[in-house]
């Protein structure tokens, strides 16, 4: 059965060009401020959206993205919430793909089977669990698959030849490379190791392969874009919606149209990949 993320990938490789993969954290700065900009992703040109859950110790993310699910959690954000934010998002659009990224722990609080269940009936289409290795696939990985939601691995430039079948051995939707070592937002990545690294895993599996972690302008996300199926975009738009909040952390004015200004801007990126590919 194929999913949201199935045919998203599938209708963009036939149109010649790379996904905008979209991270931002749910309930930063605030639940209402959050869905706005969720509900306003696809338009501005993201073509899957991943959303963060946040935890009190999100400890593979940089200081961007753990002071999101810092600002969240105070504002009052919950699971129940999250999902919730999934419904509503997915009653105004069913067709662009929607991942739940985050950590396994406020999914073992919440339960397993319950969160499966209240995931898939909100439109969850795939999750990225990032401390759950392969060796506990049984925890989340074979019962998401199993209720019909996508289990996202990451690869990293240490994820050698050896270690690969393993972490691709229940993954589906898409493969996310993670084109840096060490934590989230904390460097550029180097265009030519991620062509060869694409190239790898590609020679693993079938999926679609998208890189991120450090892709900030719309010039590193073309180059990203002329090497693999996606472009994963996350630390740059959590410190630009930071950097439109007030003294005390609260969302203004400008807050939703800041974030969408730059989505929409790397989306330009990501097209122009393919225009290049094609000239």
């Amino acid at each position: 059965m194929s999913t949201r993320i199935d045919r998203r990938f599938a209708d963009l490789k036939a149109q010649g060009r790379a996904a905008l993969v979209t991270f931002l954290t749910a309930g930063d700065p605030d639940l209402e401020t959050s869905l706005a900009i969720l509900r306003a992703l696809p338009a501005a040109g993201a073509d899957v959206v991943e959303l963060g859950m946040p935890f009190t110790d999100p400890m593979a993310d940089g200081p961007a993205i753990q002071m999101s699910s810092q600002r969240a959690l105070k504002a009052g954000q919950t699971m129940r919430k999250t999902l919730e934010m999934a419904r509503a998002f997915r009653q105004a659009d069913d067709a662009t793909p929607l991942v739940l990224m985050g950590y396994y722990n406020p999914i073992y609080l919440y339960g397993v089977d319950r969160f499966l269940r209240d995931a898939k009936s909100a439109g969850v289409d795939g999750l990225i669990v990032v401390d759950l290795p392969p060796e506990e696939d049984e925890e989340l990985c074979l019962p998401a698959l199993k209720a019909g939601v996508n289990f996202i691995r990451l690869a990293t430039p240490t994820t050698d030849d050896k270690r690969l079948p393993a972490v691709l051995a229940n993954t589906s939707g898409f493969v996310y490379y993670v084109s840096i070592t060490g934590i989230t937002g904390a460097a550029t990545p180097d265009p030519a190791k991620v062509a060869a690294a694409v190239a790898r895993i590609k020679r693993h599996t079938s999926l679609p392969v998208a890189a991120g972690f450090g892709v900030r302008s719309a010039e590193q996300a073309s180059v990203i874009a002329s090497c693999a199926d996606g472009v994963v975009v996350g630390s740059a738009l959590v410190n630009a919606l930071k950097g439109s909040l007030d003294g005390e952390e609260k969302p203004t004015a400008k807050t939703v149209t800041v974030v969408i200004n730059l989505v929409a801007e790397l989306a330009r990126g990501v097209r122009a990949a393919r225009r290049q590919a094609a000239e």
